[in-house]
């Protein structure tokens, strides 16, 4: 994700989906509708049901396509296909360590300048020293 960029978009998932997503084995998030957002997402678990971490921004991903989910994405998107359905594919996960707490919203949503901030300060803690002599 820039971080020069002014504004960064995120989405909630509920739970095991949001974790499944940050471990790398859901690749396809589905949703009944599409997007014509492409580029860098904050995928945020909700607070309901209260699956740990629960209200917390998880990850950054790319989402780089959307299109009708077919019955070869299943496996990807860990759900079986279902009526209407858009995959939206998902790469680059960076792991968001340890995850920022955050106020969930729906559809794909900017997130708020102080949980970019905390988030910030994560990737800031795992950057490794190079001034090292």
């Amino acid at each position: 994700m820039g971080i020069n960029k002014k504004t960064w978009k995120a989405i909630s998932l509920k739970q095991p989906w949001a974790n499944l997503i940050a471990s790398g084995k859901k690749t396809i998030e589905t949703r009944k509708w599409k997007t014509p957002y492409r580029g860098d997402v904050v995928i945020c678990s909700s607070k309901s049901p209260d699956i740990a971490p629960a209200g917390c921004a998880l990850c950054i991903v790319e989402l780089y396509s959307v299109e009708p989910m077919k019955k070869e994405h299943e496996a990807k998107a860990c759900i079986k296909v279902y009526p209407h359905a858009y995959g939206w594919f998902l790469r680059n996960i960076r792991l968001i360590v340890p995850p920022v707490p955050v106020k969930g919203e729906l559809g794909v949503f900017n997130l708020s300048g102080s949980a970019k901030k905390r988030i910030l300060a994560s990737f800031a803690k795992k950057v490794p020293r190079t001034d090292k002599v």
